[in-house]
C-alpha cells in the first residue's frame, strides 16, 4: 500500500484523464492521495478533484512561486481550512531559485501560511529552493513546530533534513530520488528514519525513472518507494507500510488506519 503524499491531480493534464488515473492507483497500490492548491482562483478545481472519490484531499494555499497571485490572510485560509476535504495548508514556502530581487513579499506570504496552519491545527506543506537557510529560519520564528508538517519534494542536504525533522517535519521523497545524478539526495533516503519519511510524485511533474520525461501520475509513487526500498536493501512493502502510516499519522489522524 502506497500513499501520493503531493500531486496536482487538478491540472488539466491528469483532470481531463481522472477517471484512468484514480483506475491507475487502483492498480498499483496507491490507496490516497493529496492534490495540492497553488492558487486562491483554482482551489475550486482542487476540492472538485478531492470530493470525487474518497481517497483524496485537499490543501489551501498559494505558491511561493507566483508573484502576481491573490494573496490570502490568515483569516481566508482559516477559513477555507474549513472544508471537510482540506487536511493542510500550502504549499508555502520560498523559492529563491526561480526568483530574484527583492523577495519581502515571498517571506510575509510564508509567514501567513503558518499562522494560518498554527490557527488551525493543520499541517504545513512546505516548497523550499536555494532557501533553506530562510526557510528553516521563518519557521522556527514563527513557532511552526507547533503543527509540524513535510519538507515536499526534498533536495536538500543531510544537515537541512536534520533541522526540519527537529522542527517536527516529515521529510518527502519525489521522482527525483531515482535520477542517476541525485547522489546526495539517495544519501539522505538512505539515512533517515522511516518515521520521518514521505514519498510523493509532485504529478504531472518529476516522473520516476522508467517514465522520465513523461506526464506523471500518481500510480507512479511505487516507483519512488522501489528506488528508496533498494538504496536502504530492504523490501518495497516496508517503505510502503512506513510512509502510509506516516502520513495517516500526520494528515489524518482523525482516521483508523487498516492494514498498515
Amino acid at each position: 500500500m502506497f500513499v501520493d503524499s503531493h500531486c496536482h491531480l487538478d491540472f488539466p493534464e491528469l483532470r481531463d484523464t481522472l477517471p484512468e488515473r484514480l483506475a491507475a492507483m487502483a492498480e498499483n497500490q496507491v490507496t490516497h492521495a493529496l492534490c495540492v492548491a497553488v492558487t486562491l482562483p483554482e482551489l475550486p478545481n482542487v476540492l472538485a478533484v478531492a470530493a470525487s472519490a474518497d481517497n483524496l484531499f485537499a490543501s489551501v494555499g498559494v505558491h511561493p512561486d507566483y508573484e502576481q497571485e491573490q494573496e490570502a490572510t490568515v483569516d481566508e485560509l482559516v477559513a477555507l481550512a474549513a472544508h471537510p476535504k482540506v487536511v493542510a495548508i500550502g504549499e508555502t514556502g520560498l523559492d529563491y531559485f526561480r526568483l530574484t530581487g527583492n523577495l519581502d513579499w515571498q517571506r510575509e506570504r510564508f509567514r501567513t501560511h503558518i499562522r494560518a496552519a498554527r490557527a488551525t491545527g493543520r499541517p504545513l506543506i512546505i516548497h523550499t529552493r536555494s532557501a533553506a537557510e530562510d526557510t528553516i529560519r521563518i519557521l522556527r520564528e514563527e513557532r511552526a513546530q507547533d503543527v509540524g508538517g513535510v519538507m515536499h519534494c526534498f533536495t536538500e542536504s543531510w544537515e537541512v533534513a536534520q533541522q526540519a525533522m527537529d522542527l517536527g517535519f516529515l521529510i518527502s521523497f519525489s521522482g527525483i530520488v531515482t535520477f542517476r545524478n541525485a547522489v546526495a539526495l539517495k544519501d539522505v533516503a538512505t539515512r533517515l528514519p522511516l518515521d520521518a519519511m514521505l514519498i510523493e510524485t509532485d504529478s504531472p511533474f518529476l516522473a520516476p525513472i522508467p517514465f522520465r520525461g513523461k506526464t506523471n501520475q500518481p500510480a507512479w509513487v511505487r516507483h519512488v518507494a522501489e528506488e528508496i526500498a533498494r538504496l536502504r536493501g530492504v523490501t518495497t512493502e516496508e517503505i510502503g507500510r512506513a510512509t502510509t502510516r506516516n502520513f495517516f499519522e500526520r494528515f489524518l489522524p482523525q482516521r483508523q488506519l487498516q492494514a498498515v
